[in-house]
């Protein structure tokens, strides 16, 4: 029963500061324009906080409640897959292909390099 509790503290807090970065970005008009920066940020960040766990957690520096509070709970609270995928499938259905190129591309591309950046930089 504590791990589901973990887990659940873990994603309401991610869940939180989701929805924090998406009323911080709402407040730069500069910043809302079609692609879905919200979200791109949310993910982003996220990846490089999943890296940096996932590092911490291969030297044996995590137990396996904090991994669950904060990579399974937190990470999985934080970042937005489900909402990548609609508002992905929303610039298509809006006939916005080079903005969902983009978005597509540097989601993918920048995540992975934040992924590796969170690891190196706690497997130095």
């Amino acid at each position: 029963m504590m791990k589901l509790i973990l887990v659940f503290a873990g994603g309401g807090l991610g869940s939180v500061c989701r929805y924090g970065v998406a009323v911080l970005v709402s407040k730069y008009p500069a910043l809302a324009w079609s692609f879905p920066v919200a979200t791109f940020l949310a993910n982003a960040v996220s990846c490089i906080i999943l890296g940096s766990l996932f590092g911490l957690s291969s030297r044996s520096m995590l137990n396996e409640s904090q991994r669950l509070l904060l990579m399974t709970g937190f990470c999985g609270g934080f970042s937005t897959f489900s909402t990548f995928t609609g508002e992905s499938l929303g610039l298509l259905q809006d006939g916005q292909l080079l903005t969902w190129s983009v978005y597509l591309f540097l989601s993918i591309v920048i995540c992975l390099g934040c992924f590796w950046l969170g690891l190196r930089l706690t497997i130095q």
